[in-house]
This record gives C-alpha cells, structure tokens and sequence, in this order.
C-alpha cells in the first residue's frame, strides 16, 4: 500500500469514539505510524490497537451495563476501521469477524 507524505500524516492517527447507545461517545487516539501496513503484521498489530481501545472504551465499572459492553465493543471497533479507509485493514477485520453476525451472552 503506497501512502504519499499528506496521507501518511493523516492516516498515522486515528480517532475511536465508544457506541454505548444513548451516551456521549469517550474517544481515544490510536496512533500508527509506526507500523508498516504493508506487511501482514503491521495491520494485525493496528487491529489489536484497535480493538484494545474498544475494549477500554466500552468496559463499564457498573455491572449492570456489562452486557451492552460486547455489542459496544464490536460497533466501536466496527466504525473505527470504516473510517480508517484502509483496504488492508478492512479486509484483515473482515477475516477476523467473519460468521459473526450477532454477540452472544451466556446466561444461567
């Protein structure tokens, strides 16, 4: 993937803003222009970066706001890699996701 100098600086950052529904969105930086996005690893390492941030993003000192947390998780990191634009990354996520179509909770 070729990125010129004004690409390159735009796309080294990336913003992610939570999806708990009915909230202000937190946001948080996830910056890259460290990895080499040419490379298989480069986009798995940026997917883990992502999806650490969802993960932070999402998580809910309340448990009664845990079981929105999966759902949230997965929309957040949906939307971040949307906006990202990067074909590798997309597909990469696309891999990762693949077949799942709904968040299951285990209940007792």
């Amino acid at each position: 993937m070729k990125l010129n100098a004004k690409t390159l600086l735009l796309a080294s950052v990336l913003a992610v803003s939570s999806a708990f529904a009915g909230e202000p969105g937190a946001t948080a930086t996830v910056k890259f222009q460290d990895l080499n996005l040419d490379t298989p690893a480069g986009v798995e390492a940026l997917y883990n970066r992502i999806r650490a941030v969802a993960v932070r993003l999402c998580s809910q000192p309340d448990p009664s706001l845990w079981q929105a947390a999966p759902a949230c998780i997965s929309k957040t990191e949906a939307r971040a890699i949307a906006n990202a634009n990067l074909p590798a990354l997309t597909s990469y996520y696309k891999t990762k996701t693949a077949g799942q179509t709904q968040v299951l909770i285990a209940k007792r």
